[in-house]
């Protein structure tokens, strides 16, 4: 009965990790949405920092983002994580100093 609910905790720890819901980020019919690059800023685009924090690369530029967080898409120094791969996101949002500040940021498959 330990083992079980011991497995039960991790599916439950697991499930709720690749949760991408990220400050409540909705699609806003309004706003033009973009498929970018994203990954870690520092570990895969070489940005000043420190830590990891999630990026996105547009039009080969690369911006830090506010309002999704490198933790709400899974573990980011997993294999296929943001500080170990560069993946494609559907994102909306706008550049303010800077920074890319999301209002929509989706991961692709």
């Amino acid at each position: 009965m330990k083992k079980i609910a011991i497995s039960f905790f991790f599916f439950l720890c697991a499930h709720f990790s690749f949760a991408q819901d990220s400050a409540g980020l909705k699609i806003d019919l309004s706003k033009k949405m973009m498929l970018v690059e994203a990954a870690c800023g520092q570990c895969q685009f070489k940005m000043a920092g420190k830590g990891c924090t999630l990026a996105v690369r547009i039009n080969g530029k690369s911006y830090f983002v506010d309002k999704a967080h490198i933790d709400a898409f899974g573990d980011a120094h997993g294999k296929m994580g943001f500080c170990n791969a560069i993946s494609k996101a559907k994102v909306q949002g706008e550049i303010v100093n800077n920074t890319f500040v999301a209002t929509y940021f989706e991961l692709m498959k």
